[in-house]
């Protein structure tokens, strides 16, 4: 019995051997006679005593490529320790990043992103080559020697057609944390979206640094005098300029666009214009997502980003508004994409907890900008691409625009 156990066992282990080749080989190599090529940008980000960021960029000069994986080797002893919108695997002195499930395509001139947190000790140089899927990135385009067919009938894979979807805008209301920026180093989310997204998704910003939904929707409009039900009082009803930019007509959202909302970070603020209680958050959250709709685009509510505050060892949650944030969702049947959660849990696994309270060095100043709030460029590309793996694990409609 046992050895029909074992020859068993060895038979289904290689019938899996094969397959697994069998797909390796339908991924990852080029087609015979595709023109294949790239371009690599490395950039050391940050770098402190023993440890440093990078984010690298792949630019495809050749034919699509959809399963990617990115190959180079360090020569001085660096290695990697962390990394996001990859997943990055170190073996001795060799490393190979490969591509995560919302960024596994790399259309022709289009290109792909991914960061990392290393440590590093007699030197930190640039890596001096890379291959993409083995072949060199020269910054050329070339063409592929014809790859050995895997033997069995019905082995060659035959390419469906897709549709190419039809030109959208990603339009954005939020606050500095989603901003593009609110004055350097400060990096919102919002800016780092569009790396995530195909040509035929433009981003259109509108949020603000220091709004809360009440004064980003009417701007000026909100006095300093609360009244008798806690709320800010009203000077006028009308609009302020992005948000009727938005509405508008011929110019603004259209059937089929995205409209992401993120607030609840200044709401909270004790005092007016920015102070909003919850009912009126959920009210003008309510009036958001039906204006959107009226217009044929897509509303989708982001619950607002975690700043860094640490309890011991662990990052906890910080803001208010998350459940409010729901509720509108609940009620409306817009989506939620819970970036509260979603950051704070990324926080943990980057280790960032406990923390000196220094954002000047180390992972931490590599992500923060000077407080536990905002973001420099790295620290909002991550962000970023959680809103992006939201969109993809939720099966929103912008994830037939993911890249």
């Amino acid at each position: 019995m046992n050895m029909f156990r074992r020859r068993a066992t060895a038979l289904i282990a290689s019938a899996l051997a094969a397959l697994t080749g069998a797909l390796t080989w339908a991924a990852g190599a080029p087609a015979a006679g595709a023109a294949v090529g790239c371009a690599v940008g490395y950039r050391v980000t940050d770098q402190w005593a023993g440890g440093f960021g990078a984010d690298v960029t792949v630019t495809n000069l050749g034919d699509a490529v959809n399963g990617w994986t990115l190959a180079w080797t360090f020569t001085a002893g660096q290695r990697v320790e962390q990394a996001w919108n990859a997943t990055v695997v170190q073996s001795g002195a060799g490393v190979t990043a490969r591509n995560v499930d919302y960024n596994r395509t790399i259309a022709t001139g289009g290109s792909v992103g991914f960061g990392f947190n290393g440590a590093w000790s007699a030197g930190n140089p640039v890596p001096a080559s890379f291959t993409l899927n083995g072949s060199p990135c020269t910054g050329a385009a070339g063409t592929a020697s014809p790859s050995p067919s895997p033997s069995g009938p019905g082995s060659s894979p035959t390419p469906s057609s897709t549709p190419t979807p039809s030109r959208i805008t990603v339009w954005l209301a939020g606050d500095s944390t989603v901003a593009n920026s609110s004055g350097a180093p400060i990096v919102g989310w919002g800016r780092e979206l569009g790396q995530y997204l195909t040509a035929n998704a433009t981003v259109v910003n509108g949020a603000v640094g220091g709004r809360s939904v009440q004064t980003w929707l009417y701007e000026s409009a909100v006095t300093d005098r609360m009244n008798s039900a806690g709320e800010c009082v009203l000077s006028s009803t009308a609009y302020a300029s992005r948000w009727q930019a938005m509405l508008d007509a011929s110019t603004g959202m259209k059937a089929g666009d995205h409209l992401f909302i993120q607030f609840g970070i200044n709401d909270g603020s004790a005092t007016c214009p920015r102070h909003v209680g919850a009912a009126r958050y959920r009210e003008l959250l309510t009036a958001m997502v039906g204006a959107a709709r009226q217009r044929g685009a897509n509303p989708v509510l982001v619950t607002p980003v975690a700043a860094l505050t640490c309890s011991g060892s662990t990052a906890t949650p910080n803001r208010g508004f998350v459940a409010d944030t729901f509720a509108v969702g609940a009620a409306t049947g817009a989506p939620v994409v819970d970036l509260h959660r979603l950051s704070y849990t990324l926080y943990n696994s980057l280790r960032f907890c406990p923390f000196n309270g220094d954002y000047t060095s180390g992972p931490v100043g590599a992500f923060f900008a000077d407080d536990h709030t905002h973001f420099e460029a790295a620290g909002a590309r991550q962000i970023a691409g959680l809103v992006a793996g939201a969109v993809r694990d939720q099966r929103l409609g912008l994830a037939a625009y993911l890249r």
